[in-house]
């Protein structure tokens, strides 16, 4: 009885009522302050996930359109090194040498510039557009360096079209090896000027692209005035040339923003590109939130509960958000199949299994043929329309339930065939190419028959580098005539002199 009787004192105590008027704000501020610095780290969490994304997507486009200008300005290098080229006709001469990515949309000029620096050849024009270019600073750099490979120059005004431009050149030399000119493909601004603003980072954010001299190539926001300019030598971009890829907050030299940079070099080209996201714009959303909550908590420690079962409930909705993105993150949104990232998680973990049980499992590498051309004449449309086809083309062709389609990028699959010799990664690639033959695009017209693939297949145990091979085997299939099936010999002592095993799928 006496407990009770204190008890019931204190409750009737003024200062007991005072304490616990001062407590319970005082708890909830507390867990407040938990929650919001949570919120916060979630804030973070989205923007550096978000910057992480958007550069790796934006340095795919990159490095593949930087590949494919490349590949053009090495074809002209070496067909020109073909006997009789000089002595054909020179509209003869300038078909040979340029192919269609010469005409290509984001293509500014192809030139071959001769070793004074004039204009010999161009893709552009017959006869070709007079003008010299050894003052050029890749014409000059060729000169000096006969083992410079590409070169990606500063940004420059093209002197026949008047527009910004990229310049990619490769040395040309003589029989005897000396300086016999230069290749130019020059790549328009506006590429990448589209590219950057499809992405919206909000009213502070933005992209760069940088050589890594520290000269800014592009910007988004555009402004004219800072491509060209150079920013060697500051903090930030110290940071960014000395390692590959990662992340920086950091105040911008240009305008004194505080901003959070995710950066990467790409590829083994000299750029490096970032995205900046502006940290009060990361956390514009979060400091509203805790302006609101705070205020909620101070005047209305009553609605704990409420505002409790609220903050549950958001985070329920974000999990369930969450596990939807994990799930597309892993999805080819255009054919449904399984993207790069759950190809590159299902090969690690075939070759684990293999190197465990000892059982070969294979790899093919399908790549549609000429699918630019399917672009190029009936328009994006009916090219998503192919790669559809081909995606149940390729589904259709394996049975087994562990046995893994993918879509790797572009117009490039890949078949995970686990437990399975090379024997029986044929016979799928026969399938493969029965299927495609019956392929048909209405909305096209685009009859059975048309669209063709090459395959490229690699078996063996885990031990074997089977990407590499099945990838040298359809570059064979392609170099062969395409539309055909080359296996990669699973040892060197199979084939010596390193030729791929060609089968013809008709």
């Amino acid at each position: 009885m006496v407990l009770p009787i204190r008890l019931a004192r204190k409750l009737h105590s003024a200062r007991t009522w005072i304490a616990l008027g001062v407590l319970a704000p005082i708890g909830m501020l507390l867990v407040s302050g938990l929650m919001l610095l949570d919120l916060r780290r979630d804030a973070w969490d989205k923007a550096e996930q978000t910057s992480r994304n958007l550069l790796q997507v934006i340095a795919r486009d990159i490095a593949r359109n930087a590949e494919i200008f490349d590949l053009s300005l090495q074809a002209v290098v070496d067909n020109l090194r073909v006997p009789g080229v000089d002595g054909l006709d020179p509209a003869i001469r300038q078909l040979v040498l340029f192919d269609r990515a010469a005409t290509a949309q984001d293509m500014g000029v192809m030139l071959v510039i001769d070793e004074r620096g004039d204009i010999a050849i161009d893709a552009g024009a017959f006869p070709p557009r007079k003008g010299n270019y050894a003052d050029r600073d890749y014409f000059r750099a060729h000169k000096d360096r006969a083992g410079l490979g590409l070169y990606i120059g500063r940004p420059l005004i093209s002197r026949l079209t008047g527009e910004r431009m990229v310049p990619f050149s490769r040395r040309i030399a003589k029989p005897n090896g000396s300086f016999g000119g230069v290749v130019l493909g020059t790549l328009k601004l506006t590429y990448l000027s589209r590219l950057f603003d499809q992405i919206g980072l909000g009213k502070e954010g933005a992209i760069n692209l940088y050589l890594r001299d520290g000269t800014r190539i592009m910007r988004q926001p555009y402004v004219d005035a800072d491509i060209g300019a150079n920013i060697a030598g500051s903090a930030t971009f110290d940071h960014f040339v000395s390692r590959q890829s990662g992340s920086i907050v950091q105040t911008s030299v240009r305008d004194g923003v505080e901003r959070y940079y995710a950066f990467t070099r790409i590829g083994e080209l000299p750029l490096v590109l970032n995205v900046a996201l502006s940290t009060k714009e990361i956390e514009a959303e979060w400091r509203t939130k805790a302006f609101v909550i705070g205020a909620i908590v101070l005047t209305l420690c009553g609605l704990t509960v409420a505002l409790s079962l609220l903050f549950g409930r958001e985070l329920r909705r974000r999990a369930a958000m969450e596990a939807e993105l994990a799930t597309l993150s892993r999805t080819d949104p255009l054919t449904g199949l399984a993207n790069r990232r759950s190809f590159e998680e299902a090969f690690d973990r075939y070759r684990k299994d293999a190197r465990r049980t000892g059982k070969p499992f294979s790899l093919l590498i399908v790549d549609a043929d000429h699918f630019k051309r399917y672009n190029d004449r009936y328009g994006h449309t009916v090219g998503d329309e192919v790669l559809k086809g081909l995606a149940r083309c390729l589904a259709a062709s394996v049975h087994r339930p562990n046995d893994w389609v993918c879509r790797v990028g572009g117009e490039e699959f890949a078949l995970l065939l686990p437990a399975t010799d090379a024997a029986g990664a044929l016979r799928v690639a026969e399938e493969v190419h029965g299927q495609v033959a019956r392929l048909a695009i209405p909305s096209g017209g685009i009859g059975a028959g048309a669209v063709t693939v090459s395959i490229g297949i690699a078996a063996g145990l885990a031990e074997l580098d089977l990407y590499g091979k099945a990838d040298a085997a359809l570059y064979e299939a392609k170099a062969t005539g395409r539309n055909r099936t080359c296996l990669a010999p699973a040892t060197e002592q199979e084939n010596p002199d390193g030729r791929m095993l060609r089968l013809v799928s008709m």
